[in-house]
Parts: structure tokens; sequence; C-alpha cells
């Protein structure tokens, strides 16, 4: 749908399970995702290429996404949601977890409190703005500009109050459009 609506690059997620089984220590990773991703062709295809010498656990966070959404991102059912899907992870033995979707690096101080000091936690973020970055030079579209851009943020939210959410996330005011 973005990409039909928009003629800039949009840069697609996906989990990390490469980086992921590369920095593991005792070949068990686990990815921490949403349901559609971790039922999607592209996710199988990634164990396909890069989980096969490693054990990998997956865990779906039913209701993750919607906490981040709503801007819960210390409140007591986040962190007990955390810990829900955090445990099998832990009880598998994986050393190394994926933060398989854009909206857990917000609970990150959350997942580290709950996974401890010993477990890696890999997040694309870096590499997906590397991409982009990519992108936009091959189609010569990287601002030498040294004057910082207007950063506009798209949502299908439908709830009343995505925009205090988006600043509260960015930290920042934010302009918001609806898609």
């Amino acid at each position: 749908m973005m990409r039909e609506k928009f003629t800039l690059p949009i840069i697609g997620m996906e989990p990390a399970v490469k980086p992921a089984a590369e920095a593991s220590r005792n070949g068990i990773i686990g990815v921490l995702a949403t349901t559609g991703t971790l039922k999607s062709a592209q996710f199988a295809g990634l164990l396909e290429s890069y989980g096969r010498n490693v054990k990998v656990v997956t865990q779906a966070c039913v209701g993750l996404v919607e906490c981040v959404e709503r801007g819960e991102l210390q409140t007591e059912n986040t962190l007990r949601l955390v810990k829900k899907y955090c445990q099998p992870l832990l009880e598998e033995g994986a050393d190394t977890i994926v933060l398989g979707c854009t909206h857990y690096p917000f609970v990150r101080p959350l997942i580290e409190r709950v996974v401890g000091d010993n477990v890696t936690l890999i997040d694309t973020g870096a590499a997906v703005a590397k991409q982009l970055q990519k992108r936009l030079a091959g189609l010569d579209l990287l601002s030498t500009n040294p004057v910082l851009a207007d950063v506009k943020f798209w949502t299908n939210s439908q709830a009343f109050d995505a925009e205090q959410v988006i600043e509260a996330l960015w930290k920042q005011k934010a302009d918001v459009g609806f898609l």
C-alpha cells in the first residue's frame, strides 16, 4: 500500500536472523515479532537462509505493538507482556534476541531489564537506515544541505492521540499525516 502511494523508497523491516546467528555464542537465538511476521513467507525464507546452523526460538508478541502505540512504554502491563514473551526464549537458552518489529526498540529498556546483561539484543534500525541511505544515494535523492530537513510521520492509526504518542516517541514536535 505504501509503495503504491509514495514515490520515495520504502524499506521493509525484516527480523535480523543473520546478525543474530553470527552474534550468538551458544547457537540459540530468540526472535520477538508479530504473529504476521512469524507466519510470513519472508520470515520462512530468512530462517531457511540464515537459521540453519542455529536453533531459532520464535515468540509472537500479541499486544506489545498496541502498548507502544498507546505510549505505554514503562507500564506494569507492558512489563508483564515483556516478561511473558521473553521467558520462553530464556528457558530455551537464547543468548541473543532479535527485536523483530519496528515498535520493539521503544520498549528495549524493559526487555533489557527482563533478559539481563548476558543476552545480546539485535535491533535492525541501523541496518534499515543504512539501506535507505544506499537506496536514496542510488536515486540521487540524498541532500548535501547541512540544514536539517522537515520530518513528516505517516500513520494508519485511528487512535485520537496518535499525534501525541508519536511526539512522545520522537521526543519532539511531530508533523503527523494519516493514511
